[in-house]
């Protein structure tokens, strides 16, 4: 259980957290739009709200407070950060040619129009190298299949190379991506990809050690994240929820039934882009570490370069994104270094705050941190795909409207 703190003792109106539950309630768990829902706020590092509402299964069971997630996405964040702990002991750079740590991508040609298959693509040679800041903020001229936009995304899609747990490795994984060319040119635009799942191999090859043990020593036991991993073992396996996709005609489709859920097996891949197992109070211990500096992982400093647009000239996503999927809105938002980065509220059409970072993962989880304001948010469900409806907008302007003192 996770102690909550006076609302009122740090900024935030009650009754009007209370509007949180009730809307997700009344619009969605109610109607059965999505299975469950849970959600905990936090200001000052110290949770002061939290509701938890519907069912972990098809058969019924509750949800309950202490719920394992597929938080999927919301793992770059971590590997983002697992990077970073890594340049700060010197051990790599940001301007790092990638071939430093991943040879076999030396000679990656650039797509070159036409149809073809790997490895029979027309390429062009690449106008600049691809550096380890181009993973870290998706403009490494990588993609994912499920983008459905070009033959090299069919490629992706028909190799299984999203990040896919069944993958043999590292090794067979960063060989496939060898074969297929780029989509562009290293650093000229934006392209949400795999790239995270390239810097989980870099972590692993710089540290000698698998991503998920290096996540366990060096993020997970420092913050006491208990129950995040890239599998549900045994003996937690009765806190698995199911997983369901939206469903057009109706209620929602369960995908994986959590009693014979893939993920209670050690993957072959442990995919630094999407494949972390979590709960509401991990992810929550994870957003605090953050929202007061990046203490006890990374410096503030490192966290500030994080969290700041790294898009060319300041622009937003709407000037360089490629992506038909995202789990960030475009206008307003930049990109920094593992996260979405709001740079414009007002082009957003939400409350929000210069400076606010975030992420979210495909089946509907989301969170977001403000520095300004020392308030994050973690929400859970289990519906795939999350652009399924506009929650993640609904419930910032919630917490929001909520907030009764600002530190702006």
């Amino acid at each position: 259980m996770i102690d909550l703190a006076d609302p009122a003792a740090h900024g935030f109106d009650a009754a009007r957290l209370a509007r949180i539950g009730a809307f997700l309630e009344e619009r969605y768990v109610g109607p059965g739009l999505l299975p469950h829902a849970d959600i905990l706020i936090a200001r000052d590092g110290e949770p002061l709200h939290r509701f938890t509402c519907g069912k972990a299964r098809a058969d019924g069971t509750p949800l309950s407070n202490d719920a394992i997630f597929r938080i999927a996405s919301m793992t770059k964040p971590l590997t983002s950060v697992a990077f970073m702990l890594l340049l700060e002991e010197g051990k790599v750079a940001l301007d790092d040619p990638v071939t430093k740590v991943i040879p076999e991508f030396a000679g990656l040609g650039i797509y070159n129009g036409g149809g073809g298959d790997a490895p029979f693509f027309p390429t062009r040679a690449a106008a600049n190298p691809m550096r380890m800041v181009d993973l870290l903020t998706h403009m490494s001229g990588l993609t994912y299949g499920i983008q459905n936009r070009t033959n090299v995304d069919a490629a992706y899609r028909k190799n299984r190379l999203d990040g896919h747990a069944s993958l043999p490795g590292n090794d067979h994984f960063i060989a496939e991506l060898a074969k297929l060319p780029l989509e562009f040119d290293p650093g000229t635009a934006w392209n949400y990809s795999v790239s995270t799942d390239v810097l989980g191999v870099v972590v692993s090859r710089l540290s000698g050690m698998s991503l998920g043990a290096f996540f366990a020593s060096r993020i997970f036991a420092p913050l006491g994240m208990v129950d995040t991993g890239f599998h549900c073992p045994p003996e937690k396996a009765h806190r698995l929820t199911d997983s369901w996709a939206w469903n057009p005609l109706g209620a929602p489709t369960l995908i994986d039934h959590a009693a014979e859920s893939n993920t209670l097996r050690e993957p072959r891949f442990e995919s630094g882009g999407g494949g972390l197992l979590s709960t509401t109070a991990d992810y929550h211990r994870f957003c605090a570490a953050l929202a007061k500096g990046g203490a006890p992982l990374i410096s503030p400093k490192t966290l500030a370069l994080m969290a700041t647009n790294h898009l060319p000239g300041g622009a937003d996503l709407t000037t360089l994104s490629r992506a038909l999927f995202s789990e960030a809105g475009n206008a307003g938002i930049g990109f920094g270094l593992g996260f979405g980065v709001v740079v414009d509220p007002a082009k957003t059409l939400i409350p929000g705050t210069r400076g606010e970072f975030h992420w979210g993962g495909i089946h509907s989880t989301s969170f977001f941190i403000d520095p300004v304001e020392k308030l994050h948010m973690v929400f859970m469900t289990q519906l795939f795909p999350s652009s399924s409806y506009p929650i993640r907008r609904q419930l910032k302007t919630l917490v929001y409207s909520a907030m009764t003192h600002s530190h702006a």
